[in-house]
């Protein structure tokens, strides 16, 4: 995907060629497999069908891999760390604490057709990222993403905490990295509305200052979200109310939570341009909301699977879930068009759709803890498949280096 995008937004790029990636890119064709021959004595690519009338010309070298695009293979080598070496897991992603019996899940890695996605290497990591600063910004699923880093970190070094009201920042003193988890789930401007709870008043034009504040000190900035955008929302634009979601409204509008999540990172990415934002923009697509089964979230719905899908055992995305999904990969190619960004997407999205596996389920808390607490299948257990959104990071971080 990154390669992707090298190609289609360089300088020297064609226009012919440009097409031929835009829907490599972003159709819902997974593949196209098409067959690339130098000319002009090797300093041009040309397309051509396979024909007997002439004899082929050279062969260009095969693209990079497609980290984003393979199945989940056996692994006993893993996991790289436990709950009992790492102290840094969230206790509702905690799963083995909790008494989680199969551990059977753990036990896979991520392996792309057709190459090799290297183990996370926590030194490699910390030298490639020496001196600088990461964001992670977005729901609890940036803080699961942060934790599986921390966790794959700590086989090395640990961190000191700092806070402040909105983030959480971790500095590694030996190679002077530094990480913060800044809590923006609507990614925009947001408030609680009084008197209903769990509403929200989302202005969409707005960017959330609580991280475009901070984003000046990011070198690597990981944008994300999308099940809040789930939730009871009133939507505003230029100060006025426009629509909403799951709540009255006392005019008509056909604005849906899929228009929400579609602003919400349009604006994000707009104002990181508008900001001249220096350092890179890796925006991670959503991690799936669909694997409950036997009913919803609130309705008794869990995720009971102890081994992953194959490729061709997914279903489909559809819905809510799709749509948000579309609307990632076209804001980031708007933006990526308009320039002025340095962009790389992470789309981990088909790889997690084969592990509903994974998640929590029940053995995020106590069975006899008295409060109202859902199967959790949204976030995922550490250590766990989440693991190899870090795999995927450190490839692409080396690769756009």
């Amino acid at each position: 995907m990154v390669l992707c995008f090298k190609l289609l937004f360089g300088p020297t790029a064609a226009i012919f060629l440009s097409a031929v990636v835009i829907l490599s890119c972003f159709t819902n064709v997974p593949y196209l497999h098409l067959d690339y021959y130098y000319t002009n004595g090797g300093s041009d690519l040309d397309h051509r069908s396979s024909s007997f009338l002439a004899a082929p010309a050279p062969p260009v070298p095969p693209p990079k891999c497609d980290i984003f695009r393979g199945e989940w293979v056996p692994d006993p080598e893993s996991p790289q760390y436990t709950n009992e070496t790492c102290n840094t897991i969230q206790q509702h992603q905690n799963c083995m604490f909790y008494g989680r019996p199969d551990l059977d899940f753990l036990k896979w890695r991520w392996k792309p057709h057709g190459c090799d996605l290297p183990r996370f290497d926590p030194h490699r990591f910390l030298q490639l990222v020496g001196n600088k600063t990461i964001g992670f910004v977005g729901d609890s699923l940036a803080r699961n993403h942060m934790q599986s880093l921390t966790c794959l970190l700590s086989k090395v070094a640990s961190p000191k905490y700092t806070s402040t009201t909105d983030h959480l920042i971790l500095h590694y003193e030996g190679y002077n990295v530094t990480i913060y988890i800044v809590w923006s789930p609507f990614l925009v401007r947001s408030e609680e509305v009084a008197g209903q709870p769990g509403a929200f008043r989302l202005y969409l034009d707005e960017p959330d200052g609580k991280w475009l504040s901070v984003a000046p000190r990011f070198d690597y900035l990981l944008l994300s979200g999308a099940n809040w955008f789930t939730r009871q929302s009133y939507f505003y634009e230029g100060g006025q109310l426009v629509g909403g979601m799951y709540v009255a409204l006392n005019f008509t509008s056909d604005l849906t939570n899929q228009y929400s999540h579609r602003m919400a990172f349009r604006t994000a990415l707009r104002a990181l341009a508008a900001a001249r934002f220096g350092g890179k923009v890796v925006l991670r697509t959503l991690s799936p909301m669909s694997h409950f089964e036997g009913g919803a979230y609130d309705a008794g719905g869990d995720c009971r699977r102890t081994r992953p899908y194959r490729a061709n055992e997914t279903a489909p995305m559809e819905g809510v879930e799709l749509g948000f999904y579309t609307s990632q990969l076209e804001e980031f190619r708007e933006a990526a068009v308009k320039g002025g960004l340095d962009l790389l997407l992470m789309d981990p999205t088909a790889a997690m759709l084969m592990r509903p596996d994974g998640h929590p389920s029940r053995y995020g808390h106590w069975p006899d803890e008295k409060r109202a607490l859902y199967n959790d299948c949204i976030h995922w257990c550490l250590p766990g498949p989440i693991d190899a959104w870090n795999d995927m990071l450190l490839h692409m971080l080396s690769e756009s280096t």
